[in-house]
């Protein structure tokens, strides 16, 4: 598939600017929409609320629902091609778009990623291209698979099939007993049963791919989560073991080339034990979008993700992104506004601004809050960039930016 580029700044043969339209409002949304502004395209947003952080900047809002065909109408007017901000977006939606616009990643590929039982059948048969495969794991849809279950997949994670995200939809379970009520508690829908592995680390990989199939990834990314939410990405050499980091890239530009994906691409990675001191690499999930730990590329390399989602969904040439300084991202949640921190000594039940003054005295740190207007514990918020010339001046600005911000190392 290759399709003629989409230039910045021109006009389509209706004599409009030239438009680049996306699904979903929300802060990753806002960032496509920013980086697209930049290279002086119109955009268009499809949201049903009227104060979504990527509706609020953009030059066209249509406030309707992702399924509405009057909305989907207009939006196929007003844009020369289309993308997502989230997987949950309706694929037929996508598939309706498609027929009529450049849509990129197609309505398949998220179709894909919106189940987790299509998810890991993808893997399994990616892995002799991919040479990674996920952990051993079982669909569970059924009073009698709940019961049972193989003794070797527990203790293990239940997780939805379908809308798990941050750490939702998933239940640990010890026992068949536990599994069979963990079933019943998340509503008897199609579920996934993971082994609970040897957990060493976390690790994501960001893939772009062209139509034209020229690939190109960014670093990897080491991750760090609490309560199933993404808290801190850290971004150097040495950050993992290269010979793992290399085949985390690897894994992902094959899985990224069996899907013949066009857009970014990213892929989570376990990195667990495997005897004697070597760690084995498991692949957990895909993200058909610019991911949260991919944000440090805003301010560490000279092509973002979402420069990259930009470029892939216009046609545009896709050099190999760089980055120049050592990164770290610390996630933002709403709870910053309410915790203790350095401005206050006690909890609050009435949201205060963090305290960005101090924070962004530091040398190397980078604010990016998502306009929305309201704090509310456990939303994301923003995030913080940080870089610097050296690891150690990375590690030593963290640790005095999370204890100005009240959060834990």
């Amino acid at each position: 598939m290759s399709f003629q580029p989409l230039l910045p700044g021109s006009t389509s043969p209706s004599g409009q600017q030239i438009t680049l339209g996306v699904m979903g409002g929300g802060q990753l949304g806002r960032m496509f929409v920013q980086a697209a502004q930049a290279m002086g395209y119109f955009t268009a947003v499809l949201d049903p609320d009227p104060a979504s952080p990527a509706g609020l900047i953009s030059h066209y809002h249509i406030r309707a629902a992702f399924d509405d065909q009057q909305g989907l109408a207009q939006l196929m007017q007003r844009c020369d091609a289309v993308t997502t901000e989230f997987e949950n977006v309706p694929a037929p939606a996508l598939l309706s778009l498609g027929a009529q616009r450049r849509v990129a990643p197609s309505a398949a590929c998220v179709a894909l990623a919106q189940d987790r039982v299509q998810e890991k059948n993808l893997f399994l048969r990616c892995a002799p291209h991919s040479g990674v495969r996920p952990a051993p794991y079982a669909v569970i849809d059924s009073a009698a698979a709940a019961a049972g279950a193989a003794h070797e997949l527990l203790p293990g994670i239940l997780k939805t099939a379908r809308l798990g995200y941050d750490g939702k939809g998933q239940v640990r379970v010890a026992t068949r007993a536990e599994l069979v009520d963990a079933w019943e508690q998340l509503g008897q829908v199609s579920c996934v049963l993971e082994k609970m592995l040897d957990l060493q680390a976390e690790c994501s990989v960001l893939v772009a791919r062209s139509a034209n199939g020229a690939c190109v990834s960014f670093p990897v990314q080491k991750n760090t989560h609490q309560g199933g939410i993404l808290t801190r990405t850290e971004v150097y050499p040495g950050v993992l073991p290269e010979a793992l980091a290399q085949r985390a890239q690897a894994s992902t530009a094959a899985l990224a080339q069996q899907l013949d994906y066009v857009g970014v691409l990213c892929v989570e990675y376990f990195i667990v034990s495997a005897g004697a001191a070597a760690l084995e690499l498991v692949v957990n999930e895909m993200a058909p979008r610019p991911h949260n730990s991919g944000h440090y590329t805003q301010d560490a390399c000279d092509l973002s993700q979402f420069d990259a989602q930009v470029r892939t969904l216009a046609g545009l040439p896709l050099p190999t992104p760089r980055q120049h300084s050592p990164a770290l991202m610390l996630n933002l949640l709403g709870d910053l506004w309410f915790e203790p921190n350095a401005q206050r000594s006690q909890r609050s039940e009435q949201a205060v601004s963090p305290p960005w003054d101090q924070v962004l005295a530091l040398p190397g740190t980078h604010l990016h809050l998502y306009g929305k207007l309201q704090a509310r514990h456990g939303r994301k918020m923003g995030h913080i960039n940080i870089t610097a010339p050296s690891v150690a001046q990375l590690r030593q600005t963290s640790v005095q930016a999370q204890a100005l911000l009240g959060l834990a190392d």
